[in-house]
């Protein structure tokens, strides 16, 4: 799996260059179709990890010549993404300022964890980066009541605001109501959660004990999520002394999660009735298009485009035949169920 992940990788990087490198990772057709070809079944989301990790390994001495490198990855090694940044910075491999990159690192995640409430905790986060600075985060989270997965896709050359319809893509085969703090129609909530954030602890407080008495709706259960005065008062005291000037520098602060920012939503609706969105922002299942539009409409220039690429590059790919027979023996599989 590594070394046609790193064959194929290459073959793409040298016709296309970097760029559209990491728009074919953002994109969640093609990552199901290029892990589908190095060994996992299309509707499996543990295809997520194995093929981070394949091209990781894969990459780790061919990077330097291709100029795409792979950092983070499952549980403790994603919190060393920021240091694998800046190393590839002192080795010079990239030609950009770390810093910029680990904070696109770091609010990736932190939006999907905090700003998007959906019941699914990160657990796997991959940024891979080209040498001239652009990105892409492949990350996933994973529910652990029902045990379903959800991945979500980031392109740095289309985030033009972290916190207003950041993500490329965000898959998954369960959609419902969820916190969402980042949809465009949560635009007055966030500003809203902004003032509150500003405002003595003391008063915000007040409020949310007003509001903790009331009868809310199920959406707004957060008297199950432990939030408790006394440790709201101390991340208020936090955003107080530090005053940020929009949503994303809120989210930006050390210590605000997600209770934070369910508790200020909470208190933006039915305070200051500024509603934020429910809207779920998963738009792809894992599974691949069918004809039929389910589990989505499949594009059909996107999905012949992909086929015609893998199939030509395993065909390319300086791997033995036992192993390439299997690959073309799995990209007819993914193709029949169109």
């Amino acid at each position: 799996m590594t070394l046609l992940a790193r064959e194929i990788s290459m073959i793409l990087c040298g016709e296309l260059g970097s760029e559209e490198y990491l728009r074919r990772m953002a994109d969640p057709f093609w990552f199901q179709a290029f892990g589908c070809v190095l060994g996992f079944d299309w509707h499996s989301s543990g295809l997520t990890t194995t093929v981070c990790g394949a091209l990781k390994a894969g990459l780790k001495n061919a990077g330097r010549d291709m100029g795409v490198f792979v950092c983070g990855g499952k549980g403790g090694t994603s919190r060393k993404t920021p240091s694998e940044i800046e190393e590839l910075a002192e080795k010079r491999f990239i030609d950009r300022d770390p810093a910029g990159l680990v904070y696109a690192s770091r609010m990736s995640a932190k939006v999907d964890n905090t700003a998007v409430q959906d019941g699914y905790q990160l657990y796997h986060h991959t940024f891979i980066v080209d040498k001239s600075g652009r990105w892409a985060v492949v990350q996933q989270g994973m529910n652990d009541r029902t045990r379903w997965a959800r991945r979500y896709h980031w392109l740095g050359e289309s985030v033009n605001d972290f916190v207003c319809e950041p993500h490329n893509a965000v898959c998954c085969d369960h959609k419902g109501e969820v916190l969402n703090m980042v949809a465009r129609e949560s635009e007055k909530a966030r500003e809203v959660s902004v003032e509150i954030s500003r405002v003595n602890p003391e008063k915000v407080l007040e409020e949310y004990r007003r509001v903790e008495k009331l009868s809310l709706p199920a959406h707004h259960d957060i008297r199950g999520k432990e939030i408790r005065p006394e440790n709201l008062k101390k991340i208020l005291l936090s955003t107080y002394e530090k005053r940020p000037g929009n949503f994303e520098e809120l989210l930006g602060i050390q210590g605000v999660g997600p209770r934070t920012i369910r508790a200020l939503a909470l208190i933006s609706e039915l305070v200051y009735g500024e509603k934020p969105s429910l809207r779920d922002p998963a738009r792809f299942s894992f599974a691949h298009g069918g004809k039929d539009g389910h589990p989505y409409p499949v594009n059909r220039s996107v999905y012949d485009g992909t086929i015609s690429f893998l199939n030509d590059a395993v065909s390319r790919a300086k791997i033995g035949r036992s192993e390439k027979l299997k690959a073309f023996k799995r990209l007819t599989a993914y193709t029949s169920g169109v």
